[in-house]
């Protein structure tokens, strides 16, 4: 965002402020962001879609009589914005009339700064036949492996340019870009009768085009196709308990879905329940709660390096922050915005505030939610050693949790035998089922440091009408004690 364009919408929003404040607004402000995306797909040896998307707009957020009123449009002048604002006062004034306790913001210190997601290339500038040669080069590797017939690839790249402006006198630009590679390999048996597949394991990134080129796409989509193949001719899982070693590239969708989204205050007091539910993690249970065991300390960051939440500011001007949700295994924090803080207590908020479009209302949604590697040298190869009898998955697959984020059930990509401390081979048809409780409280060794990564959800749904979010998780991999396993396929059968 160039400083001309900075002082060109400082002027818009000034108009949507000062209209707010003479219609009645005790607060307003006011987001004018322009999105961009774009989306290339393939398969095999050709190119199935391209597709450029750019939207433009704002929208303009008011408190009047101690209610919210909202309104937004793609027409960016001043007096539209103007009209907006007055409209979202008269929306507050009659939302005030159901409104049983009047809304109060956690403070904050108004900033006037400027942000950027850190990246070397920005992938709107890489030339569209680099992108795709990486892509149809991806199908090429996979579909080396001998009884490989499939392959869908793609990139998905997109950026935010935002500015927000408030009546306490915050002025923020930010400039955020994020990046998806991708791809998926399937394996056909000889007869036709059976088919496996495999996804790729590098995860979305709050990065520019570099990721592409450092992520080993090209050696991961070889492997990907061998271990299509090999899915075909391993064993299915036999039914039981046994222990559990789960890799950053699985282990994120567990924390997002019996961590993450449990821990978001809307859901706790019931305010929120689309996809999936409330949470049982209430707030009676803040520094009580024995949420895993004293190895397990997780924390909301939208400071992390890369991470898909990243960013300098929420949409609400609260500057990016890293805080506890457990701490050595106790449930200690939630996931709050400026008006949720006051709910459990808090003296401010913790920069939760994000809304996917000009046009959506900002609401809590979910910081870069990872768990911290363990504080000694350990390896995945410490792990291995120290089980008789499991399984070690990497990548993510089928999930389900229940209403209160309790009880789970996980699949993923690939699954490796344990067998007295070595890999015996790999397995097929496998998933594991938990209590969110138990399960965490099960975990008895993390690997160090240098094993961490970042995986992570390019679009997590919440609300109605529905908001797409982005959110990464880190861990290093980890292991669980006496886990039970089922195999899928006597299941559906």
């Amino acid at each position: 965002m160039t400083t001309g364009h900075t002082e060109n919408r400082e002027v818009l929003a000034g108009a949507a402020l000062d209209a707010a404040r003479a219609a009645g607004a005790s607060y307003a402000d006011v987001r004018i962001n322009r999105y961009r995306s774009q989306y290339i797909g393939t398969r095999e040896d050709r190119v199935l879609d391209i597709q450029d998307d750019d939207s433009f707009g704002f929208g303009v957020r008011v408190l009047c009589q101690g209610a919210w009123g909202f309104a937004a449009s793609s027409v960016v002048t001043p007096d539209a914005l103007a009209q907006a604002a007055r409209d979202a006062v008269a929306i507050a004034r009659a939302n005030a009339a159901l409104q049983q306790h009047p809304v109060e913001l956690a403070p904050v210190r108004p900033q006037r700064d400027s942000w950027a997601t850190p990246i070397r290339r920005d992938p709107f500038e890489v030339p569209l036949g680099e992108k795709v040669d990486l892509l149809l080069g991806l199908n090429r590797e996979a579909l080396k492996a001998k009884g490989t017939k499939f392959c869908r690839s793609f990139l998905y790249a997109a950026s935010e340019h935002k500015l927000f402006a408030s009546t306490e006198g915050a002025l923020i630009a930010q400039d955020i870009h994020r990046i998806w590679p991708h791809f998926s390999v399937t394996a056909v048996s000889e007869d036709g009768g059976d088919f496996q597949s495999r996804d790729s394991l590098a995860a979305p990134m709050g990065r520019g085009y570099e990721w592409c080129e450092e992520a080993g796409l090209l050696d991961d989509a070889r492997r990907a196709g061998e271990d299509a193949v090999q899915k075909l001719k391993s064993p299915g899982i036999e039914p039981g308990v046994r222990d559990l070693i789960l890799m950053p590239s699985h282990l994120w969708l567990v924390i997002h879905e019996s961590i993450g989204h449990a821990t978001e205050l809307d859901r706790a007091l019931g305010f929120e329940a689309n996809f999936a539910g409330t949470s049982f993690a209430t707030p009676d249970q803040l520094g009580k709660l024995q949420y895993g065991s004293s190895l397990i300390n997780v924390v909301g960051d939208r400071t992390e390096p890369g991470g898909l939440a990243t960013v300098g500011y929420d949409d609400e001007g609260v500057p990016a922050m890293r805080f506890d949700i457990i701490k050595d295994g106790v449930f200690v924090g939630y996931q709050t915005t400026r008006e949720q803080a006051r709910w459990v207590g808090d003296a401010a908020s913790h920069a939760c505030s994000y809304a996917d479009s000009y046009a959506s209302v900002p609401m809590q949604r979910m910081p870069n939610v990872s768990l911290l590697p363990g504080p000694a040298p350990l390896s995945p190869d410490d792990l291995i050693a120290g089980v008789d009898d499991g399984v070690l998955i990497h990548g993510n697959g089928s999930w389900s949790i229940d209403q209160q984020r309790r009880n789970f059930q996980f699949g993923g990509q690939v699954f490796h035998q344990i067998k007295n401390g070595k890999i015996t081979g790999m397995l097929r048809d496998v998933a594991f089922q938990g209590t969110t409780p138990e399960f965490w409280n099960s975990c008895d060794a993390i690997c160090s440091r240098e094993h961490y990564a970042l995986g992570g959800s390019y679009y997590c749904g919440k609300a109605q009408p529905t908001q797409a979010a982005p959110v990464s998780h880190g861990s290093a991999p980890a292991r669980f004690r006496r886990v039970t396993f089922l195999n899928t396929r006597r299941e559906a059968s």
